[in-house]
């Protein structure tokens, strides 16, 4: 299903969550969990789990690159209760990294999940999310690297049905997306017959602060009748990560790359490129 608004352009990342709750609205008796893409879909997820009075979280995924060219990327971790680490196999194959290579950055870079896990949700634990209705949202999708390996993740993590939610995304990516065997639904507001980038399907698009995302999350945390399923979490006293970007596109170097302009080679050899017409649908 293929959905569309007449307004060519979101006002910020809350008006385009308000627009795709309205779209989820369907979803809402199936008590679902929304997880966000930080920092981008954050704002984004908080309307839709605000709306569907769902419990929020961030889905964190960090790139495994290849030895000496760090834009390569052979696969990614993905947090979550039980971390994973997804491996695009034919880079794999292709880069055929030393013994030990992929072990010891799946270690560095769970560490680093574990560091941004802390800094935006302290102590609280990844939201469960076995036989539950999981919807995946995040600003936008360009090439979709970020998400395909999220979703990846998440087919294996025992979910009872998942789903994704954009506001705006290329038809080919998106078709690539929605053709994946354990997406049940991909839901998509915006699909222009001519894609260049996120950025431009919104009036304002600024960089999601680090403090942004703990407020969000905090606010999430209070729904009516859960008011005490967790702690608020302290804004972060050390300043923002700035290596991550306005976005959240795993793909993006530097972090707008993908979204500003034509996408890395990297980002063509981890996420295809599927052919599809231009209005495909789900």
């Amino acid at each position: 299903m293929k959905m569309t608004y007449d307004n060519s352009t979101f006002r910020d990342r809350h008006d385009a969550g308000r627009r795709l709750a309205a779209a989820l609205a369907h979803l809402k008796d199936d008590a679902p969990v929304v997880l966000a893409l930080p920092r981008g879909g954050v704002p984004v997820g908080y309307e839709v789990a605000r709306a569907l009075d769902a419990p929020l979280d961030v889905l964190i995924v960090r790139k495994i690159g290849a030895p000496g060219h760090a834009e390569l990327g052979l696969g990614a971790v993905v947090d979550g209760q039980h971390p994973q680490c997804i491996l695009n196999d034919d880079v794999v194959q292709m880069v055929n990294p030393p013994p030990g290579y992929i072990e010891a950055e799946q270690r560095r870079q769970l560490a680093e999940i574990e560091r941004r896990r802390a800094l935006y949700c302290g102590a609280r634990a990844p939201l469960p999310v076995e036989g539950r209705t999981v919807i995946v949202v995040d600003d936008g999708i360009a090439t979709g690297g970020t998400l395909k390996t999220a979703l990846a993740a998440l087919s294996q993590a025992g979910v009872a049905r998942l789903l994704f939610a954009v506001p705006v995304a290329p038809a080919e990516s998106l078709a690539a997306l929605r053709g994946e065997p354990h997406v049940e639904q991909g839901i998509c507001l915006l699909v222009p017959d001519w894609f260049r980038a996120v950025s431009l399907y919104y009036d304002k698009f600024d960089q999601t602060s680090d403090e942004e995302v703990v407020d969000l999350l905090n606010a999430a945390s209070i729904r009516p009748g859960h008011e005490h399923d967790r702690e608020p979490l302290a804004r972060p006293a050390h300043g923002p990560i700035p290596e991550l970007g306005a976005g959240s596109e795993l793909d993006a170097v530097p972090p707008d790359a993908s979204r500003d302009g034509l996408p890395p080679d990297s980002a063509r050899l981890v996420a295809g490129n599927p052919q599809a017409p231009k209005n495909a649908g789900a």
